[in-house]
């Protein structure tokens, strides 16, 4: 028994003396080590949009009007809209959070819908003569309509970094009348900030 003790004790210290396979220079570099980290390796640090409380037009140029719309109501609408997400026009010569871009579109779009009036209802049973048993009915008439729509494209830039955060596009159909072209602009800018900040 104590030659079996001795014997295991003579092979332990007889490895701890044969040299190191792992060498200093095929280790990976040690992290924060000089040229370790390389661009594009780990990703982006996730964006804390909760840091983002105010913004200003992209380089100073609000959007201007259009679709019938004077520059007034469009900014209005895209204040509002972006008033409603907590974040609130930044002071004069402060440097804001976020920059605004936006622009306006007003487009035609062909819109199809199923007309079933004069259509045959469906019929299951037996014939007028009694003499059959089976089903019928009719297929609906497909018809199409174009509808004028007012589209609004959002993109929001760090302030900071330059980077674009966030982009979108939303559209309402436009009714006639300034009015309705008004209520078309504010529901085409809600849709377009729907689901930011993410």
């Amino acid at each position: 028994m104590h030659r079996l003790a001795a014997l295991t004790l003579c092979l332990a210290l007889g490895a701890c003396q044969s040299p190191n396979p792992y060498r200093a220079e095929s280790a990976p570099p040690a992290p924060g080590a000089a040229g370790a980290v390389e661009p594009g390796v780990y990703p982006a640090a996730p964006r804390d949009y909760a840091g983002y409380r105010d913004w200003a037009w992209l380089d100073d140029r609000p959007p201007g009007g259009g679709a019938g719309l004077e520059a007034g109501q469009v900014q209005e609408a895209l204040s509002a809209e972006l008033d409603r997400r907590g974040l609130r026009p930044a002071r004069p010569g402060a440097t804001a959070d976020l920059r605004i871009a936006a622009r306006l579109e007003l487009e035609w779009r062909i819109r199809a819908y199923e007309d079933y009036y004069g259509s045959l209802a469906g019929y299951y049973g037996y014939g007028h003569y009694w003499d059959r048993y089976g089903a019928w009915g009719a297929v609906p008439i497909v018809r199409h309509y174009q509808e004028q729509v007012l589209v609004v494209h959002v993109e929001l830039i760090d302030g900071a970094d330059g980077q674009r955060v966030w982009s979108g596009s939303g559209e309402a159909s436009v009714d006639d009348g300034q009015t309705g072209r008004a209520k078309a602009l504010h529901q085409a800018a809600r849709r377009a900030l729907d689901g930011f900040p993410p």
